[in-house]
């Protein structure tokens, strides 16, 4: 029996950077709409919810048509507030977290994260990575980075370059396969797990590198890693959104 998976995007409105960024709107469409129908393009999801904090996200997206549920303002974590959800989709087996501000995420990653737990009954969670090809980025604490074993299973999650040369050269950016590659922040949980990782506790390594991820292979469990060519970026600044604006046309 096929395993049935649903998307949710949690939405706060609350942001630093670029304040109430998912209901900007100046492509004619606000941002976590277009989050939202880049996210049906995956073919696999029997679905789509938003999870929101705030009345303003909620009317934002019931006003493009879209399934949107409220959960607890106080959060600590966009996980957090995706598992709130996870617990009201009894029957559901798996569930992806795609961020609310990636309007460019591709269906076939979504798709792809979601295979990766079909084919490995032994990991709880999937993930994406993309090559570095650039030793600035690759330095970026703001980059992390992940190393994972010869069948894709996730070693490590920094936000230090690893693995670290001992002795470097330019031509490691160039290497086929990939040295170096940048994790892409979209998971999928299988919903038990998911509910069970709501609950642990922040872990030693995750307060250092202030990486959620790092929980799950402390307490022992496995995630998966599928490699793409096309990442996309979230829009966390103001110059973000102006260029992704200006990539829309308007």
């Amino acid at each position: 029996m096929p395993l049935i998976s649903q998307i949710v995007i949690p939405a706060r409105l609350a942001s630093t950077r670029l304040p109430r960024k998912l209901l900007l709107a100046e492509t004619g469409k606000p941002l976590i709409q277009h989050t939202y129908e880049s996210a049906q393009r995956a073919t696999r999801p029997a679905g789509i919810r938003v999870a929101t904090d705030h009345e303003d996200i909620f009317r934002a997206v019931a006003a493009f048509g879209g399934r949107v549920e409220m959960t607890q303002p106080d959060a600590p974590s966009g996980t957090d507030r995706v598992a709130e959800v996870a617990r009201r989709m009894e029957g559901v087996d798996i569930i992806v977290n795609v961020q609310g501000d990636e309007p460019e995420i591709a269906g076939r990653s979504i798709d792809l994260a979601i295979e990766l737990l079909e084919s490995r009954p032994d990991a709880v969670a999937s993930t994406l990575a993309t090559p570095i090809r650039n030793r600035r980025q690759l330095e970026d604490p703001s980059c992390v980075k992940v190393v994972f074993d010869s069948r894709g299973t996730a070693l490590y999650f920094s936000r230090s370059p690893i693995p670290k040369a001992r002795d470097w050269d330019d031509a490691l950016l160039s290497y086929d396969p990939p040295c170096f590659f940048q994790h892409v922040g979209l998971y999928a949980y299988r919903r038990d797990f998911l509910l069970k990782l709501a609950a642990m506790p922040p872990s030693p390594l995750e307060k250092i590198e202030k990486l959620e991820q790092l929980r799950v292979l402390e307490a022992g469990y496995s995630i998966l890693v599928g490699v793409v060519h096309e990442p996309t970026f979230g829009i966390d600044t103001p110059d973000d959104y102006a260029a992704f604006v200006q990539k829309t046309g308007r």
